[in-house]
């Protein structure tokens, strides 16, 4: 499994597996960060891709010292789940 990225062009993280793909859109705006769609291939699902993505997202973020501010259910449930992430 290759490294999460910060796609700061396209406003995503991605990951690539075996060449399908996994992205968490996101908008900054100041001190904030919106996570606003998380998308996984298929051939990605039920393999934890999208959890490792987000975690690493997150991650950053916080390093960032960023407002986390979800947008999509995936990143609200990751954050329900994971309350070391939550401003």
């Amino acid at each position: 499994m290759s490294d999460v990225i910060d796609n700061k062009a396209d406003s995503r993280f991605e990951i690539s597996v075996d060449g399908a793909m996994a992205i968490a859109e996101y908008r900054i705006d100041g001190d904030t960060i919106y996570f606003t769609h998380t998308e996984t291939a298929d051939a990605l699902q039920g393999k934890g891709v999208a959890s490792k993505l987000i975690r690493a997202a997150l991650t950053s973020a916080k390093e960032r010292g960023l407002k986390i501010v979800p947008r999509c259910s995936f990143v609200a449930d990751y954050l329900a789940k994971h309350p070391e992430f939550r401003s």
